[in-house]
C-alpha cells in the first residue's frame, strides 16, 4: 500500500514539478553558474547506494559534506529560499517513482556518515526505504546527532503507517506545531 501511495503522489508531484521546475531553474541560473540539478551518492535501503537528486542550492565547488557542516556562504540566496520552502527536494520525486526512495522515511545518508549508518544498522533502520522527509526532520533533529536521529528513525520504522506518513507530510508542508507529530 505504501508503494502505491508513493507512486501515485510521486507521479502527480512530477507533474507539478514539470510546471515549476523551469522557473526554479531560471532562478538558479540567474544567480550562479553550474548545473541546476545536483546529484549526490546516498545510502539507501539495505545499504545500497543510489544517486539522489536535488535542485542545486550551494555554490559550485562546495565540498560534499552533510548539511550541518556547511557554512552560510556555501548556500546561495536562491538556495536558502529553496531550502526554506523545501522546493529543493522536488527532484527526489524521481527517486520515489524509481523505487529508490519513499515520500516518508529516514533521510538517506552520505556514504561518509558511517557513525549514522552504523547506529541505524544496529536499530534495523537500514531495511527501510529512505524518504524525502521523515519523523526526525519534522521534529527538528539534524544529521549531526546520529544516535538521537537513529532512535527517532527506529521509532518511525516500528510504527510506519499511511496515517503517520500523511501526518509527517502535512507537518513538513505546514509545520510541526500545527500537526504535532
Amino acid at each position: 500500500m505504501k508503494r502505491a501511495v508513493d507512486l501515485s503522489i510521486g507521479l502527480l508531484g512530477l507533474l507539478v514539478f514539470a510546471l515549476i521546475a523551469p522557473v526554479i531553474a531560471l532562478l538558479i541560473k540567474l544567480e550562479s553558474r553550474g548545473p541546476v540539478i545536483f546529484a549526490q551518492t546516498r545510502v539507501g535501503r539495505s545499504e545500497r547506494v543510489f544517486r539522489c537528486y536535488k535542485f542545486r542550492t550551494m555554490e559550485t565547488g562546495t565540498a560534499e559534506v552533510p548539511t550541518h557542516q556547511m557554512t552560510k556562504a556555501d548556500v546561495t540566496r536562491v538556495g536558502r529560499f529553496l531550502r526554506a520552502t523545501k522546493l529543493d527536494e522536488l527532484p527526489q520525486l524521481y527517486n520515489v517513482v524509481r523505487g529508490e526512495m519513499s515520500l516518508v522515511g529516514p533521510r538517506p545518508c552520505l556514504p561518509s556518515q558511517t557513525p549514522l549508518i552504523e547506529a541505524r544498522r544496529m536499530r534495523g533502520v537500514m531495511h527501510h526505504l529512505p524518504g524525502i522527509t521523515g519523523l526526525a526532520q519534522v521534529r527538528g533533529v539534524d544529521m549531526s546527532d546520529h544516535e538521537r536521529l537513529a532512535k527517532i528513525d527506529a521509532d518511525y520504522a516500528g510504527r510506519t503507517s499511511i496515517g503517520l506518513d500523511f501526518r509527517i507530510l502535512c507537518a513538513t508542508i505546514v509545520g510541526n506545531r500545527l500537526i504535532g507529530v
